[in-house]
């Protein structure tokens, strides 16, 4: 996991958990990792990781396909 590079981040895990699932649906390996402060849960985000050969392709479906409201 040390080479894989973060492409989306939120204090909201569900729309990490939907930026992860949509990837998957267009065919990347994406993981969500939890960086929230377990002691006092109001600090820290949740990360949405690629590889590094997918980043492109994920930053670009993040921006032309998902949006939050």
């Amino acid at each position: 996991m040390g080479n894989w590079q973060k492409v989306y981040s939120s204090t909201m895990e569900h729309q990490a958990e939907i930026v992860m699932g949509v990837l998957q649906d267009r065919g990347l390996h994406p993981i969500v990792v939890n960086k929230r402060d377990r002691l006092y849960n109001n600090f820290g985000d949740y990360e949405v990781l690629v590889s590094p050969d997918e980043v492109l392709q994920a930053l670009k479906i993040i921006e032309d396909d998902i949006v939050f409201r």
